[in-house]
């Protein structure tokens, strides 16, 4: 077991993956997230119909989990994503990947694994970068469960609003996460994001919804908002606070806080966040995207 921790490191390359952003990637994206946007499957600014934003929302989870997860599973929490997003890839292009671990680090009581994913066209050229921290419990609780259902009491997670008023906010995106979508998005194998049971067997109380499921709301909000300054020149940098449970609804927001030069452009800089129907932030952090 601690054989299997040490071999994960700072700098190991974990390979290399290729796809096609083709209709049927598509059409598995709209059934997985419930985002039909237009300019999925028929014209946008591009001409024809251009791939979403995080078409590759889970990449980190591709890469074979024996190379980079560390070897106690119990617990384990995906706490931090970010992405760069910098082309507008247009269906049918051909994509590839590559996957490494940039970091690692330890926060309170878990082994924190920072994989960082970068995405690239048939021209070689990045059109996006992710990276994905997944905690680790340092040390395995007996028989208890590590997350409560009960979390609408931690104040880290009900953020206070600045006293000063946003530029502009955001129209929310607010989805159900039934167990319907979670089985669409995390399917078809059965795990602790999609079953109840196997949820239990991690020390969880209910189904986890898996946390990039609520940054693909993010984006959708994003892109109703930006269009193309989100598509390509889209930043973010999100915690995942509480956990989501399988059943719940969550709400995306957002708020523009200032607006600052970028060349000859304007880039508009955000806090964002989702939050349950009391209130509870599940997700808290920032985004930026450029202005028409």
């Amino acid at each position: 077991m601690a054989a299997w921790a040490d071999d994960v490191y700072v700098g190991k390359y974990l390979g290399r993956h290729e796809y096609v952003a083709d209709a049927e990637m598509i059409a598995r994206y709209i059934e997985a997230t419930r985002d039909a946007n237009p300019w999925y499957t028929g014209p946008s600014p591009l001409g024809g119909p251009v791939a979403p934003a995080l078409l590759l929302h889970s990449e980190q989870y591709a890469f074979r989990l024996r190379d980079w997860y560390l070897p106690n599973l119990y617990g384990n929490l995906h706490i931090r994503q970010e992405w760069e997003l910098f082309r507008a890839v247009p269906v049918g292009t051909r994509l590839w990947t590559h996957g490494m671990v940039v970091d690692r680090y330890v926060r309170k009581d878990r082994d924190v694994v920072v994989l960082e994913f970068c995405v690239f066209n048939g021209e070689d050229v990045m059109v996006a970068r992710g990276r994905c921290h997944q905690s680790f419990l340092l040390d395995v609780p007996e028989g208890r469960e590590v997350v409560g259902r009960d979390q609408g009491a931690r104040r880290s997670a009900r953020r206070e609003e600045p006293a000063d008023e946003p530029l502009e906010v955001l129209e929310p995106v607010r989805k159900v996460a039934d167990l319907e979508l979670c089985m669409a998005f995390s399917g078809p194998k059965r795990n602790y994001h999609n079953d109840p049971e196997e949820a239990r067997k991690l020390g969880f109380p209910d189904v986890v919804v898996q946390g990039t499921l609520s940054t693909v709301f993010i984006s959708e909000m994003l892109t109703n908002r930006f269009g193309l300054g989100w598509l390509a020149g889209g930043r973010m940098s999100l915690n995942l606070v509480n956990v989501l449970w399988g059943g719940e609804a969550v709400t995306a927001r957002g708020v523009i806080r200032a607006v600052t030069p970028e060349g000859r452009r304007r880039r508009a800089h955000l806090d964002v966040w989702t939050e349950k129907d009391d209130g509870t932030k599940t997700i808290a952090g920032t985004a930026s995207a450029l202005l028409a």
